[in-house]
């Protein structure tokens, strides 16, 4: 049986305020590519690609289901199985779900895992637009917010992981669709490249109230949230009567040590808005109805997808701190290995 190394991501201790790269370390181990004794329902594997998503912030401060500290950090990947005590998966099957930050893992079955069936696109495709952001896209803004035909549409973070598609799904059900970012670069990939169409650099905004009067003079019917903040607090403003909110995010707050608060929530009452939380694992019975609706829109080109790829576990500190001061251009992905 080989003995190989394992890299790993570690996280040092618990962060406070905004993360650093110095906040964790590359760290070389060894692992035997053979499952343990008595080991039913794992699989070893050999994760390909990693995805950087906003909520491992919220795990690197103390907390029930926080990371533990001198441990890999956990997230969603993709991998190929080398070895199976599971008799649904066996050696060469391709899978994504929870695995850790390290180039192998020893991944329990009954985690959130995924075989993959459908290797026409990139791989690295299953870390986001067909993966846990798709599915959140998915879900939040047709479950949760029913969207109907010329109703008007406002996504925040519009040029991430998530929001990118919300925005591209909102075209595909005949909405009319407003994105913010944080650059110009940003703005013009929202208005050429993915079809929204109109879209605004918050940081060129000194008064958001005012940005999304003008965008929408006729008011918001939906608002994908993920940032939170003040421009939550502005959009209150501009809601339509019986207008969604679906709230995925609070990108804007997860490094600030008081959060920022709303002010507006009033409207909620006048306007008989609905804002509902949601996580998209109560939803990942749909994943196979979710890949019925998307993967002919890949396919088609009438869906694309912005990735921002970063190689090798060394790189992935930098890559993962860079979200959240918006470095990222597209979904952020850590490619560990090509084979």
């Amino acid at each position: 049986m080989a003995e190989v190394r394992n890299k790993q991501v570690v996280l040092k201790d618990y962060v406070s305020g905004f993360p650093k790269e110095s906040d964790m370390h590359i760290i070389e181990g060894t692992v035997i590519l053979k499952l343990p004794e008595a080991s039913s329902e794992v699989l070893l594997i050999k994760n390909l690609y990693l995805s950087c998503d906003p909520y491992m912030r919220i795990l690197m401060t103390q907390g029930a289901s926080s990371y533990i500290p001198g441990s890999p950090l956990t997230g969603y990947g993709v991998g190929r199985v080398l070895e199976s005590g599971h008799p649904d998966y066996k050696k060469g099957d391709l899978v994504w779900g929870i695995t850790k930050w390290e180039e192998y893992s020893l991944v329990s079955s009954d985690q959130t895992l995924f075989k993959i069936e459908h290797t026409d696109v990139p791989l690295s495709y299953y870390t986001g637009i067909l993966g846990m952001p798709g599915m959140t896209a998915y879900v939040g803004f047709f479950e949760l917010c029913s969207p109907k035909k010329g109703e008007k549409v406002f996504v925040s973070a519009a040029s991430g992981a998530v929001g990118q598609l919300v925005g591209q799904f909102a075209k595909l059900a005949g909405c009319y669709v407003v994105g913010s970012a944080g650059s110009k670069e940003k703005v013009d990939l929202l208005k050429n490249k993915l079809g929204f169409d109109e879209a605004f650099n918050y940081k060129e905004e000194s008064d958001l109230n005012a940005a999304l009067k003008r965008c929408f003079p006729e008011g918001i019917d939906i608002y994908f949230e993920n940032v939170g903040g003040k421009t939550l607090d502005a959009v209150l403003l501009n809601m339509r009567l019986h207008g969604r909110i679906s709230v995925c995010g609070m990108i804007s707050q997860y490094n600030l040590t008081q959060p920022e608060g709303v002010t507006n929530l009033a409207n909620m009452i006048f306007k008989r808005i609905r804002m509902q939380g949601f996580m998209v694992s109560d939803s990942y019975n749909l994943y196979p109805k979710f890949l019925e609706f998307l993967l002919p829109h890949i396919r088609e080109g009438k869906v694309v997808y912005v990735e921002d790829i970063a190689e090798g576990l060394e790189n992935g500190p930098a890559a993962l701190v860079g979200l959240y001061s918006g470095l990222n251009f597209g979904k952020q992905v850590l490619l560990v290995s090509r084979e």
